[in-house]
């Protein structure tokens, strides 16, 4: 039941601490982590299990990043260079599909009755996979937070048309790329719904994410222990002002996106799918106690 399609991590300057990486070894799910040539040995150093590849990020990518900002090489890019490396990584292998995941995961989790259950294998991305390979114009879709899965609170399994954050399966001949300096998410998620395709949140399946502020290396040191998160907020509104706005959220300068515009883009079935005859599937998946 593990994932079809490959699974990348673009990771800086956490070496030591490989929160997204520890896990998937622990769900025995083989992905790559992408790095920068420079810390090679510093990651080789740390990883010891067969289930992970180091991939040393090509410059060019670097180079050719589009920031959206006119700052150039003055501060990081941000890992959007590194996703894009991972996108054409996967079409080189004969994927049509791929995974790319921040690097700062602690664990996946199953929503289950208003329970958050922790999984133990690779089953459900499988799952994703497949409720995904059904749509003709379903182009990105991703597990949401676990901290926004509230126990008591009535969640569909999945929402359509919002953003995808952190945790993205992204389907390989779209004619997008990872672009800007700061939430590269927000803006793929936007080039995607704005031109009427799909996108889909899970909350059947969730991620724990450790915030970027909390935990060191990344873009903490990178951005914003230097700026904060105007700069970040900022750049959305620039490039989506008729979407974005900087607000002050969460006890902190944020973004607020309206995703209300894209509730009228339908998910369009495949017609070779025998509808009628889908049946539920738990992929394996069972509830069990375990000891820590």
């Amino acid at each position: 039941m593990n994932p079809k399609y490959p699974l990348y991590i673009p990771s800086k300057g956490r070496y030591e601490i490989r929160l997204t990486s520890d896990y998937l070894i622990y769900m025995k799910v083989p992905h790559y982590i992408i790095i920068e040539e420079q810390e090679y040995e510093l990651y080789k150093k740390h990883i010891n299990s067969k289930l992970v590849t180091l991939l040393i990020l090509d410059k060019k990518y670097q180079e050719e990043y589009e920031t959206l900002d006119d700052l150039g090489d003055s501060k990081s890019k941000g890992p959007g260079a590194a996703r894009n490396f991972a996108w054409q990584h996967s079409i080189d292998n004969g994927f049509d599909w791929h995974w790319v995941m921040d690097d700062n995961i602690s664990s996946f989790y199953r929503a289950h009755k208003n329970r958050q259950i922790k999984v133990s294998n690779g089953a459900i991305f499988k799952a994703m996979e497949d409720f995904c390979l059904r749509y003709e114009n379903l182009f990105m879709a991703g597990p949401n937070y676990y901290m926004f899965q509230v126990a008591k609170q009535k969640r569909p399994p999945f929402v359509a048309n919002t953003r995808i954050y952190s945790c993205n399966f992204i389907r390989n001949d779209i004619p997008y790329r990872w672009r800007g300096r700061y939430n590269e998410d927000t803006i793929l998620s936007l080039d995607i719904l704005k031109d009427g395709f799909c996108t889909v949140q899970f909350n059947a399946f969730l991620q724990a994410k450790v915030r970027t502020s909390v935990l060191r290396g990344g873009n903490s040191g990178e951005f914003y222990d230097k700026e904060g998160t105007l700069p970040k907020s900022k750049m959305l509104q620039d490039v989506y002002p008729e979407y974005a706005k900087v607000k002050w959220r969460f006890s902190r300068i944020h973004h607020y996106v309206d995703y209300t515009p894209f509730k009228h883009n339908k998910l369009i079935r495949k017609a070779d799918i025998n509808w009628d005859k889908l049946k539920p599937n738990n992929y394996g998946m069972k509830i069990k106690k375990i000891k820590k």
